[in-house]
């Protein structure tokens, strides 16, 4: 599947879906967009040969920003987006051109610490100060409205004692790069069998298997309440 990925900053997520699209043999990034001139994302695209555009968004009409938009991805026969690190809202005419082939990632388990605003270190600090002992990311579809869209997946990580937003958002960003291409994957691979796609769980695709302080396995022992008969091992975190 053709695939555009939208990025406003550093674009680690659209790194991790470039270095994976090869042996997921899925989907193929032939864009970058980015509303920011400045945007790292721009520069990795460079380095690896995808087109890269800007499509500005502050101080113009969205209807504008729209037509725009989508006059680029039909230039490069996008099929399907994948938005990483985009700090705008989409606008609706885009969602309703592309209906479930708009995937986000959001570091946090939704619909838990979602809506505007919630983006970043916010979302971590927001974690943190509700005390909540599990979090991690989430991809879902993109609907009109922030972080609303039904949850494609989720995988969980641990908080732990003595976490500040930079050590839990360096904890939950290193399973958002493995877990973005699976499920970038996965929807690929529906979309091009025409079929709807299913939530993403395992046992059926690999997820972590993430050690708390005692030692013991905090999705083993999920997956042994929820009945699943075994989860692909994934390194423990540090």
């Amino acid at each position: 599947m053709r695939a555009a990925v939208f990025a406003s900053g550093s674009g680690s997520n659209f790194q991790a879906l470039l270095d994976r699209q090869d042996d997921l043999g899925a989907y193929g990034i032939v864009l970058l967009l980015s509303d920011r001139q400045d945007a790292g994302a721009l520069e990795r695209a460079r380095k690896a040969g995808v087109p890269g555009r800007v499509v500005p968004v502050k101080g113009r009409p969205p209807e504008e920003t729209a037509a725009e938009m989508l006059a680029v991805l039909e230039e490069y026969a996008v099929e399907v987006i994948f938005l990483a690190g985009y700090l705008r809202l989409v606008p609706p005419q885009v969602v309703r051109a592309f209906p479930r082939r708009i995937l986000n990632i959001h570091p946090a388990l939704l619909p838990a610490f979602g809506g505007k605003g919630m983006w970043g270190h916010h979302v971590h600090q927001a974690v943190l100060a509700t005390g909540a002992a599990v979090t991690g990311p989430t991809v879902h579809f993109v609907e009109e409205e922030y972080d609303t869209g039904p949850i494609l997946a989720q995988w969980p990580v641990p908080v732990r004692a003595g976490d500040t937003p930079d050590t839990l958002a360096a904890r939950v960003l290193r399973v958002e790069h493995l877990l973005y291409p699976l499920a970038a994957s996965h929807l690929c691979r529906a979309l091009r069998e025409g079929r709807p796609p299913e939530p993403l769980r395992p046992p059926g695709e690999c997820f972590a298997v993430l050690e708390a302080h005692d030692g013991s396995s905090l999705v083993r022992q999920i997956a042994r309440a929820l009945g699943l008969a075994s989860l692909c091992p994934f390194p423990r975190f540090p």
